[in-house]
């Protein structure tokens, strides 16, 4: 029976993992992560969990030994935002090559420099191609959801692939709210026991791991990587329907508000979606047909489905939380314009970086977004596709 109570993000992590209960959690704190390890790691010392719990000295031997726990065959976990995350890259890339489902929480914080603790996207976008399947929250419940959800995805034999569940540090991270919890056993029922298909403990069957690939074996190898991601969509669907079975709780890989009729819509991730719905419902009453699009699966991403649903508007405006710095635009507007490329025609596209280093985003600069895409729709004309939302210019 599912229990409701006040929790932020952190906490509904780190009650996740304990529900699960994995063989090893490895990890370092670093704001705003530091408090998912130290919740669990409250767990481990009173004897809540079975688990190894393993502080190390940087975020790169916390994703080393989570890499050396799942190789032997065991399931392992670890949180992290930031300069932490970036301190794993090089593990980030070992992780998925060797298809090892470590289930990590990113807490979404900007990278230095200039130093910022505060949210911005900078972090995971930075490891969108590192071969990792990421899914992205809005609030604490999605956060708890997806977690839960991230070890069945990962695990599934034809996915094998690390998960990296992503929420905005502070804004959810920090944030109590009023959640629904599983019941303990239906979390270890939904998640199963790991029955990794080969490991470096399973003397029956030899195996080595991380061998040196030359150019005769590793294309082939990345290929076949690039494969099961994009083969991940599926499955990612097939969990989200059993979870939505046993919690009566919705998950697909985005998520459509008013966009049955929407002419001019916007494309967003994390907790500026409930933002965003905030100034669609004031445009609403007005007679604007205004629509979004929260991205929740965005490795891989959903090429078909999501050019499909913006094929039915006249202007679209992707919103980025993290700066690509290539005079083009951000990360999510690239992927959305090359999906939508010979795919979509007729549809006006422009991007907006906003939030950066946690500036705050206000309802009223959501709805001057929608006001210029009708101006857009109006005119047929695009003054400026690469825009900045809340900055301060000279």
């Amino acid at each position: 029976m599912a229990k409701r109570e006040k929790r932020s993000g952190n906490e509904a992590v780190a009650i996740a993992m304990k529900q699960i209960n994995p063989d090893v959690v490895a990890a370092y704190p670093i704001t705003p992560s530091t408090e998912v390890v130290q919740y669990f790691s409250v767990y481990a010392a009173f004897g809540e969990v079975e688990t190894e719990f393993v502080p190390v000295e940087s975020e790169h031997s916390a994703m080393s030994a989570c890499i050396g726990a799942q190789a032997a065959g065991g399931r392992s976990m670890s949180a992290t935002s930031a300069q932490g995350l970036a301190l794993m890259w090089e593990m980030l890339y070992i992780a998925s090559a060797y298809r090892l489902p470590v289930t990590l929480a990113c807490v979404n914080r900007a990278l230095s420099g200039p130093i910022n603790i505060h949210n911005d996207h900078s972090d995971s976008m930075g490891a969108r191609d590192s071969g990792w399947i990421q899914i992205y929250s809005e609030d604490a419940q999605e956060t708890y959801d997806n977690f839960i959800q991230a070890v069945r995805i990962g695990e599934h034999p034809e996915v094998m692939t690390p998960t990296m569940v992503c929420y905005d540090g502070f804004i959810t991270s920090h944030k109590v709210e009023n959640i629904e919890l599983m019941d303990d056993e239906e979390v270890k029922a939904f998640v199963g026991k790991y029955n990794p298909p080969y490991s470096l403990m399973d003397k029956e069957n030899p195996m080595s791991m991380g061998p040196l690939s030359l150019p005769f074996h590793y294309f082939e190898s990345k290929r076949q990587q690039a494969e099961a991601i994009k083969g991940a969509l599926p499955y990612i669907l097939e969990v989200a329907e059993e979870f939505r079975k046993v919690t009566g709780r919705s998950y697909g890989l985005f998520e459509e508000y008013m966009m049955d009729d929407a002419e001019v819509a916007i494309v967003i991730i994390n907790s500026t979606a409930g933002t965003a719905k905030d100034a669609i419902d004031k445009l609403r009453a007005t007679g604007v047909k205004a629509g979004l699009i929260k991205i929740r699966v965005y490795r891989p991403f959903p090429v078909e489905a999501i050019t499909k649903a913006l094929s039915k508007v006249k202007a679209v405006a992707v919103m980025d939380k993290a700066d690509s710095l290539n005079g083009a635009g951000g990360p999510l507007y690239t992927d959305i314009t090359s999906a939508m490329f010979n795919r979509v025609s007729g549809v006006h596209v422009v991007n907006y970086i906003y939030g950066l280093g946690g500036r705050d985003v206000r309802i009223d600069e959501i709805e001057s977004v929608y006001a210029d895409l009708q101006e857009i729709v109006k005119t047929g004309k695009v003054k400026e596709v690469y825009n900045y939302l809340g900055v301060r210019e000279n």
